[in-house]
């Protein structure tokens, strides 16, 4: 749906670099979480996917046609900065936004309702921004760049402010509008959200891509062969032979309940075999790395070259 292929931009006359041949495709119907440190180059992307920047060199196609003035109404923009006017009431924006991307005033109040229904919203049409909490803020927002029934949707730290009830209510929302076929960027530094939320991820650093995939592959490149174990009943002279054929890490034990890890390349089935020698199984899975352990390690990897 989207691609962006040897995207450049510098700043302060070329003395800055903000993207160095950055290039991506996402999927139709899919999220993709863009990720990296702060002043890694995604906002200045972000930018040049909505038209507020233009790329020194490269360019982006959204199914397949150049990226140009017309694909301003295709796309939903959510930026970290928010845009309310806090002394406008709710409704009269949200018929203003509507406007901008070419809706009439009675189709903009329509969907504005629609989403007012959906999130609780009811009542206020008329309150001025000014009045709201942060959270209640940050729906406003999220109405105003889903209004117009985008295409592309982009999320820049969507989740900031709200409260874990509106967080999930958003969230859930997010999952609907994809399921309808909706393209979404998910640009956080929430990693949780990354893995609840996303198909595939993008990690820049200093301007540069450094990973691109699906979410599960790119956590299957990070696994380190840990597997966790819990286990009742055991008898002691077995589980400590097992300890020292399989060099076993954290033991604990608690309520008759032994737990412990291994750090070795070995055959799951094999390790199944000689624990049910040693006890009863209560849990036995491998640790996947989360994306947050993802994160650091790929950051860290490419900092030390």
């Amino acid at each position: 749906m989207l691609k962006a292929d040897c995207i450049c931009k510098t700043y302060d006359s070329g003395k800055k670099t903000a993207l160095e041949n950055f290039s991506l495709e996402i999927s139709a119907s899919s999220i993709c979480g863009l990720l990296g440190p702060n002043g890694a180059g995604k906002t200045t992307f972000l930018r040049i996917l909505n038209q507020i920047l233009s790329p020194d060199s490269g360019h982006i196609t959204i199914e397949g046609e150049p990226l140009s003035p017309k694909h301003i109404k295709t796309v939903g923009y959510m930026p970290e900065e928010r845009g309310l006017y806090k002394n406008m009431s709710i409704g009269e924006q949200l018929v203003y936004f509507g406007a901008l991307k070419g809706m009439n005033k009675q189709e903009a109040k329509r969907e504005a309702k629609k989403w007012f229904d959906l999130l609780e919203m009811e009542l206020w049409w008329k309150k001025k921004v000014g009045e709201l909490s942060k959270g209640m803020a940050q729906k406003v927002q999220f109405v105003v760049t889903v209004l117009h029934r985008p295409t592309l949707l982009i999320f820049d730290e969507p989740f900031s402010g709200f409260d874990p009830l509106n967080a999930n209510v958003i969230r859930d929302q997010i999952l609907k509008l994809r399921d309808q076929g909706c393209t979404i960027i998910l640009s956080t530094h929430r990693m949780e959200s990354v893995e609840e939320l996303c198909d595939s991820v993008v990690l820049v650093h200093h301007a540069h891509k450094i990973l691109d995939g699906k979410l599960r592959e790119i956590q299957d490149q990070y696994r380190q062969n840990i597997y966790r174990i819990h286990l009742s009943s055991v008898e002691p002279l077995l589980l400590k032979e097992f300890m020292l054929k399989y060099k076993t890490h954290h033991i604990t034990a608690k309520n008759d309940i032994c737990s412990f890890e291994i750090h070795e390349v070995v055959n799951p089935n094999k390790i199944l075999s000689d624990l049910l020698k040693v006890g009863s199984i209560i849990s036995f899975q491998e640790k996947i790395p989360s994306m947050n352990e993802v994160f650091i390690r790929a950051i860290n990897s490419k900092t030390q070259t």
